[in-house]
């Protein structure tokens, strides 16, 4: 290979080097995720902002009020600090949106015009690349996994505070490894994580082996309501306001339920429909997943104005239950089975 062909780059490095320099020439940050942050978003998140502090940059965390409390296997994440209103000084900020497919997945007027440069690293395939600067990677198995990279373009050092963060990010969007975004890639940053302080007993403990009560309750009145529709193609369950109090649950301990019913043979699709009770009643949330390598649940979701992957999204409605099963059905009619 010539020397001129070694010097050439890819698109995407070219668009990780920019967003290096543009780190690198800034001092003053606001980093922020999609509504109903996931494991990914909370990972990618604060590692992001380990990664800066380390640095010795000025970076702030902004969540909107309304996401707390997180999800139970979330809580030990160190947020405390997270802000819920736009920082004085937005305008001297650059806002990093992480792992966020289209601005409209974090629902924030402020966030829209505000701040001097907008940066979007993410790896959904249907994002919208909204910002000034984008580094969208829809190979890579999590955000988590980019924002890896970018600390290694960066030369950081990655401690293991922010190694637990991105690991955190990388096995919950990997569903534990078991998805097919993972790759011999996602398995080597892992490692790396996991040499550079993470321990591994720990965060598998508190994020699957520390369930309360009320939680296994609202599972099992979940899968009570478990319904099959469009001739045994979806399988779906509705959790609403009754589920949460007999349960003595929040909706805050929905997270995973929907790994359930993907497990089910046969089906298509799966999908969790759930009041969102502190929210107004006709709010719904509908969390989706794919059951075969055909279906696309990202196209679903957009129809209701959400996103996401191919085979997990997301996106919230006021359509009722009837209206939202009519809707699913006829977006899994208008995919292909094969």
């Amino acid at each position: 290979m010539n020397s001129a062909a070694q010097a050439e780059t890819s698109p995407a490095q070219d668009d990780l080097a920019r967003i290096a320099d543009l780190i690198r020439d800034n001092r003053k940050f606001l980093l922020t995720t999609h509504e109903g942050p996931d494991g990914d978003a909370l990972g990618s998140l604060l590692g992001t902002q380990h990664m800066l502090e380390s640095m010795g940059k000025d970076s702030l965390m902004f969540l909107a009020a309304k996401e707390f409390p997180l999800p139970i296997e979330y809580r030990h994440l160190p947020l405390e600090d997270v802000f819920h209103e736009a920082p004085a000084d937005l305008r001297d900020r650059v806002v990093i949106f992480l792992d966020c497919g289209n601005i409209n997945r974090m629902p924030v007027d402020f966030l829209r015009d505000g701040g001097k440069t907008v940066i979007n690293v993410d790896h959904h395939h249907d994002n919208t690349r909204f910002g000034e600067f984008n580094f969208v990677d829809s190979g890579a198995s999590s955000t988590a996994e980019i924002v890896y990279e970018l600390a290694v373009e960066l030369d950081v050092k990655v401690g293991p505070a922010m190694a637990r963060a991105l690991y955190i990010g990388i096995v919950t969007d990997t569903g534990k490894f078991m998805y097919d975004s993972t790759d011999a890639r996602t398995h080597e940053v892992a490692a790396a994580l996991v040499r550079a302080g993470v321990d591994i007993d720990d965060v598998n403990q508190r994020l699957y082996e520390s369930v309360p009560i009320e939680k296994l309750k609202l599972l099992s009145r979940a899968l009570d309501n478990v319904e099959l529709h469009c001739d045994g193609q979806l399988i779906v369950t509705f959790i609403g306001e009754d589920d949460y109090r007999e349960a003595g649950a929040g909706e805050e301990m929905t997270e995973g339920i929907i790994d359930h019913l993907r497990a089910v043979d046969g089906i298509r699709a799966a999908a969790v429909v759930r009041e969102q009770i502190n929210r107004g009643p006709a709010v719904r949330k509908i969390s989706l997943r794919a059951g075969d390598e055909h279906t696309d649940v990202s196209v679903i979701a957009r129809s209701f104005g959400g996103g996401g992957h191919v085979r997990a999204a997301g996106c919230s409605t006021d359509l009722d239950f009837q209206q939202i099963l009519e809707r699913i059905c006829s977006a899994l009619a208008d995919q292909p089975v094969s």
